[in-house]
């Protein structure tokens, strides 16, 4: 018996497959296998290739011809340009965020996660939970659009954090700057708090870059 699709389960599919990105399940160079896949996200191969094509135009799928469909390697020009368009757009939603009162509880509660990963020395989840901040930081803006396009480049982000030769350096310094930036922006500096993450932004950037030209 044929599977019937909703309307709207190819974009559900690219919102699953980029979630196996951020939480670190597909790494860079993974090949993707329609047979493996199409269950698991409960579409059919038709959808699935929807859904590819959709990542590919992202930047998070690459197609080899006669090898098929991969997750992508990011190069430095690429890392460079998710950083400049993050700083746009995270630094202009603190900037602007409500502060009266702040709207800091999601910030607060990617904190937290971060928190419980480190001590439990899961510094992939430490990752994780450092994305999730960042996209309570854009989710300040209330744009659904914009809570769309962090997605994709917190997806990307985690793609270029493959190159990290250890997780615990490149994130244990964020987890009390994160801290830092949401108090500053609750004590109602917002202006501040958006300087602050502008600072950690660059440097972010600068770590992962370094990371990379390690390996190559």
């Amino acid at each position: 018996m044929p599977t019937v699709q909703r309307a709207g389960s190819a974009a559900r599919a690219v919102a699953q497959l980029r979630q196996l990105m951020i939480d670190g399940e597909l790494a860079p160079g993974t090949r993707l296998a329609e047979s493996s896949l199409t269950g698991p996200l409960g579409v059919s191969r038709n959808t699935l290739r929807e859904a590819f094509s959709t990542l590919i135009e992202e930047g998070l799928l690459v197609r080899h011809p006669n090898r098929g469909v991969f997750v992508a390697s990011l190069s430095p020009a690429q890392i460079a340009d998710i950083y400049r368009v993050r700083v746009l757009l995270e630094c202009s939603a603190l900037e602007q965020a409500p502060t009266d009162p702040p709207q800091a509880a999601g910030m607060r509660a990617a904190i937290d996660e971060a928190a419980r990963a480190a001590a439990a020395g899961d510094w992939w989840a430490v990752g994780t939970a450092n994305m999730h901040f960042h996209e309570q930081i854009v989710a300040l803006a209330g744009s659904p659009r914009l809570t769309a396009w962090m997605a994709q480049l917190t997806a990307e982000l985690r793609l270029s954090f493959a190159a990290a030769p250890d997780l615990a350096a490149l994130h244990r310094p964020f987890v009390a700057m994160n801290a830092d930036i949401t108090a500053m922006y609750e004590a109602g500096e917002a202006i501040r708090a958006a300087q602050l993450l502008r600072e950690y932004l660059l440097t972010s950037e600068r770590i992962v870059l370094g990371n990379l030209a390690s390996v190559h």
